[in-house]
């Protein structure tokens, strides 16, 4: 067999590569390990009996561009949060309502005691938004170098604050609450296992990417579930003429720059002109047959799906449950908090206190949910645990994913008026409907290395240097000309984007030219 490309991994940014290969004439086939393409963008009924379709693994949206939705036509939308966040504290707690700046000032002196917080956040965040409209725009255009983009953003104390200096000392330099600290912090954390100070700013980098969506920084839930955008992506690609060997893996790739082979587990070979590659750059190395990148990835998350009965209630009794689950619910997220639940999970000890923070996707979308389960008054919930490195879980896997899970869940009773056990749903064989997932998991399932969300730490949306050939104009080269990243290692890789399979199928499409 021989194709102009084929794609490694039929995850949502190898389906944006190879549809827009394909609209453009070239012939392209995408094999894929699994049984089904979508990658960790699925959605899945994970509870038997119950037809709520979770997003198991990704599961909010806020980098993928409109352009990208619009250049493949596809049948996809997301919806905005009227909540930004809710962050319990003792008996009370602190709601950002994105539409109502006198409640959420209010909220704020309640919490601090006066303006001045709210007042910092405002400025603080009109920064980031600033930022966000300069960069954004850059992700689907060939890379800027470092001097290109630091004009572009002209505003020499955002560029320091973010693209200089740790995170830490922005944050501390302008807030002064630890609650408030942690929540701006977070967005550093999400899939990075670092702490505020870090000198490598790998926590700057990540917050970066975290602040600029959309050119808003908004996190939107996806219409249908995460699994309704690669569904649309897998429709335009086949529309488009691409072909799918799925429940096939990549054994190994050969190279020369000009041509490439492939072999496939079922013993065929396959020839192409291009090759891109929706795995990591740590799987690229192994399939190439050369060393792989040291340290290895080593992911830093704890995801909890759930599906309960009704929402708990709150030890706040001033805030709504649909209000307070409806945003991003922090828990054990203050900024001390966070370096202590560090700190102890980098010695190689579950935390104390590990930080969370919970989404109720029903809330936004109930048509995630059927009917009848929706008319019970059902709703899923879903955690994502920060601090929880893969060596946690290396010498008993279950054990202590169960011991993780069992120490964040109970931050989270502590400040419920009753226990989340008594809220799951019961599943047709009368299981509570929870599972856990940790990095050990996500890389057994669906082969993100050491289970990294972002399959490297993410990098700066900039090169150090003009370079002219197409590969590094879209940052997605490797060491050979005709080997392609088109998933989240590449450079402005991470999240659910597209940005990295746009990028890849414009490099191919330049480089021909």
């Amino acid at each position: 067999m021989a194709y102009d490309v084929v794609v490694v991994g039929g995850g949502h940014n190898g389906l944006v590569a190879a549809t827009y290969l394909a609209r453009a004439g070239r012939t392209v086939l995408v094999v894929e390990r699994l049984d089904a393409v979508g990658g960790a963008a699925v959605s899945t009924r994970a509870f038997s009996g119950l037809d709520a379709r979770l997003s198991r693994y990704s599961y909010l949206v806020s980098l993928l561009p409109r352009k990208i939705v619009d250049d493949l036509g596809l049948n996809f939308a997301v919806r905005r949060r009227r909540i930004s966040s809710y962050t319990p504290q003792g008996d009370g707690g602190l709601l950002v309502d994105a539409q109502d700046p006198a409640r959420t000032r209010a909220g704020f002196a309640r919490l601090t005691g006066s303006d001045r917080e709210y007042e910092a956040w405002e400025r603080f965040y009109a920064m980031t938004h600033r930022v966000a409209q300069a960069v954004f725009p850059t992700l689907t255009q060939p890379l800027p170098t470092r001097a290109e983009l630091e004009r572009r953003v002209d505003d020499p104390a955002a560029w320091s604050a973010l693209f200089e200096r740790p995170l830490g000392e922005t944050v501390e330099a302008a807030f002064a609450d630890d609650t408030v600290r942690g929540i701006v912090l977070t967005d550093a954390l999400i899939g990075t296992f670092t702490h505020a100070h870090d000198p490598s700013l790998r926590q700057n980098r990540c917050f970066l990417y975290h602040v600029i969506g959309g050119g808003t920084g908004d996190w939107d839930v996806p219409l249908g579930g995460m699994g309704a955008f690669t569904d649309a992506l897998a429709d335009a690609a086949r529309a488009a003429g691409v072909e799918f060997a799925t429940g096939t893996e990549v054994t190994g790739v050969g190279a020369d720059g000009v041509r490439a082979e492939l072999t496939l587990s079922d013993g065929r070979t396959v020839a192409a002109r291009d090759v891109l590659v929706n795995a990591s750059p740590y799987a690229l190395a192994g399939l190439l047959g050369e060393p792989r990148p040291e340290p290895a990835p080593e992911g830093a998350q704890l995801k909890v799906n759930m599906l309960l009965r009704r929402l708990p209630r709150l030890r706040d009794g001033s805030v709504d449950p649909r209000e307070a689950f409806a945003g991003t619910f922090h828990i054990a997220e203050g900024y001390a908090g966070l370096q202590t639940a560090y700190e102890q999970a980098a010695a190689g000890r579950v935390p104390d206190a590990p930080p969370s923070e919970i989404y109720c996707h029903s809330l936004t979308d109930p048509s995630i949910l059927s009917p009848d389960l929706a008319g019970q008054g059902m709703h899923t919930l879903t955690l994502f645990g920060l601090h929880a490195p893969a060596r946690l879980f290396a010498a008993d896997p279950a054990g202590a994913k169960e011991a993780v899970t069992r120490a964040t869940l109970a931050q989270l009773d502590a400040v419920l008026a009753e226990p989340l056990a008594d809220c799951l749903a019961l599943d047709a064989e009368g299981r509570p409907c929870i599972e856990a997932k940790s990095p050990l998991d996500l890389e057994r399932e669906v082969g993100l290395p050491g289970g990294h969300i972002f399959h490297r730490d993410l990098s700066w949306p900039y090169a150090d240097q003009d370079v002219t050939d197409a590969t590094g104009r879209w940052g997605v080269g490797t060491a050979y000309a005709n080997v392609y990243l088109c998933g989240a290692g590449a450079i402005r890789g991470g999240g659910v984007s597209g940005v990295p399979g746009h990028n890849a199928a414009m490099a191919v499409l330049e480089k021909a030219r």
